[in-house]
């Protein structure tokens, strides 16, 4: 059997996905310029962990269970919501940087499992990225499609969202571009912080609906 055409439209929906702005760019986003490569490179390695997370539970059939426990789903949309928001409410705080305007601060740079571990929280709270990969493989993958192959799928898209967060972290810790960005550094933050209590707010407002 020709696995092409469904592993072709799986490709084209992840890629639309994972290029469009959501609290996993945000972090990506905020993490390199407030602390630069290193740190964004292990967040995104960190998302890349908590996607695998959708993605197995999708192959393993659980999705269906997350999709239809009310309780379950709406205590992930409150936790999610809550991460997000606290994230948020930090950002939000940030102060003008004084003096010059360095390119690392290993000093207030999170460890590489801090930095791991956020992303990860991120990604794996975020139930629209849950109901996304449960839909993904639910309408578009064949129930007689070979689980090995179903995991190559998996593979690919989670491989393919840390190529690309990695890729983002490489371009905003140029040294020029993160030293404009840092000029205005707080207050990129701020907005950071702002659109991070969006994602919250719109998480809690879904389970409204």
């Amino acid at each position: 059997m020709n696995y092409w055409p469904e592993f072709l439209v799986i490709v084209g929906a992840h890629a639309l996905a994972v290029a469009s702005p959501g609290p996993d760019f945000a972090i990506v986003l905020k993490q390199s310029l407030a602390h630069g490569r290193r740190t964004a490179l292990w967040t995104s390695l960190g998302i890349g962990v908590g996607l695998s997370v959708h993605i197995t539970y999708s192959l393993l059939g659980l999705g269906w269970l997350l999709n239809h426990a009310g309780a379950t789903r709406l205590g992930l949309q409150y936790l999610g919501a809550a991460y997000l928001a606290f994230l948020g409410w930090q950002a939000t705080r940030a102060r003008p940087r004084s003096g010059e305007f360095e390119l690392t601060d290993l000093a207030r740079a999170p460890t590489a499992s801090s930095a791991c571990l956020t992303g990860f929280l991120v990604n794996v709270l975020n139930l629209k990225a849950a109901l996304f990969f449960i839909a993904l493989f639910v309408l578009r993958v064949s129930p007689l499609t070979p689980k090995l192959i179903q995991f190559g799928y998996g593979l690919w898209m989670t491989l393919a969202t840390v190529a690309w967060f990695s890729f983002v972290s490489v371009v905003f810790t140029q040294p020029e571009i993160r030293r404009k960005f840092l000029r205005y550094g707080h207050w990129i933050d701020r907005g950071l912080g702002v659109v991070f209590i969006g994602f919250a707010l719109s998480l809690v407002l879904t389970t409204w609906r």
